[in-house]
């Protein structure tokens, strides 16, 4: 939340949203997660605020809520046309604030949460990753892509990796304080190594591998990694929404049709659970090939997708 943003608030609403950003800060969460409970928390607010003036009353000044405002809010987010998943965030985002900073009975128990649609991933065949790679003229973005198809890193990981990460003597990408804060390692293809080198002499990163523009003491953000995805499957003529996640998707999909053991595949995605990979069986094509990174099947043979 930008400081312009946060001036506007009430003085009580600030210090409600910083008290509440150092408790996550305590407790380990990442920086995305952060932003969205605090704008979360910040939109609730406000909408007591309003619905207080309508009623012709004084905006209380009472951080605690009553079950029925949280249900309410709910209620309209939905409306609005916010998702199951979105509502479920916001619904933690207040009882986190409940619970842990106000420390007072969360008025949001008995507010059941939505079951999410359970989608299948979307995922690119052989040919169409190809397409995309190959629409990439930047070296850096067809840098970046590259390491997210081959390695299977989410967007976040991909743009925190610093120059130190890339272990070339070992074939490895050290993935630092993952989902989880979990650390991990991935592959590294010959391939991708060869087109890091490539873009190294062209950018010469310090610290982190992908900065962000002329800023080197900054990486390069999630949402410019996503929008250069996008431009590049536009530019490739690909109909599907193409981000970051579907080339997650599309590794652990294509590691699994050529007979990678699902428990490696886990480990790869660092996953906590099996069940959330096994998803992929509903989508993979099963075959019998050799375990490398599917980005060196993808330029080393023609076989059929």
């Amino acid at each position: 939340m930008n400081q312009k943003t946060l001036s506007r608030l009430p003085s009580w609403l600030q210090d409600l949203l910083k008290r509440t950003d150092e408790e996550m800060v305590l407790r380990g969460f990442t920086r995305e997660t952060r932003r969205l409970y605090l704008a979360h928390v910040r939109r609730f607010y406000q909408h007591r605020i309003a619905q207080a003036r309508l009623g012709a009353r004084a905006p209380s000044l009472d951080p605690v809520s009553e079950g029925s405002e949280v249900r309410e809010w709910l209620l309209l987010l939905l409306r609005e046309g916010h998702s199951h998943a979105y509502t479920n965030q916001a619904l933690s985002a207040v009882r986190f604030l409940h619970r842990r900073v106000l420390m007072a009975p969360a008025p949001v128990a008995d507010i059941p949460r939505a079951k999410r649609k359970k989608a299948l991933p979307k995922v690119l065949s052989r040919s169409e990753i190809k397409r995309f790679l190959e629409a990439l003229s930047s070296p850096k973005h067809r840098a970046i892509a590259m390491v997210l198809y081959s390695g299977g890193l989410r967007v976040s990981e991909a743009a925190r990796l610093k120059v130190e990460d890339i272990d070339s003597g070992r074939g490895e990408i050290h993935i630092r304080q993952g989902k989880g804060k979990k650390d991990r390692y991935v592959m590294l293809s010959p391939l991708v190594l060869k087109t890091l080198r490539e873009y190294v002499r062209v950018e010469r990163p310090h610290e982190w591998l992908f900065p962000a523009g002329n800023r080197r003491d900054r990486h390069i953000t999630s949402r410019a990694i996503q929008r250069a995805v996008s431009r590049a499957a536009h530019a490739a003529g690909i109909e599907k929404r193409v981000t970051p996640h579907v080339l997650r998707h599309t590794f652990a999909t294509h590691l699994l049709e050529a007979g990678t053991d699902l428990r490696y595949i886990q480990e790869l995605l660092g996953h906590a659970k099996i069940t959330t990979t096994v998803i992929y069986t509903h989508v993979a094509k099963r075959g019998a090939r050799k375990i490398t990174s599917p980005i060196d099947r993808l330029y080393g043979d023609q076989d059929e997708e």
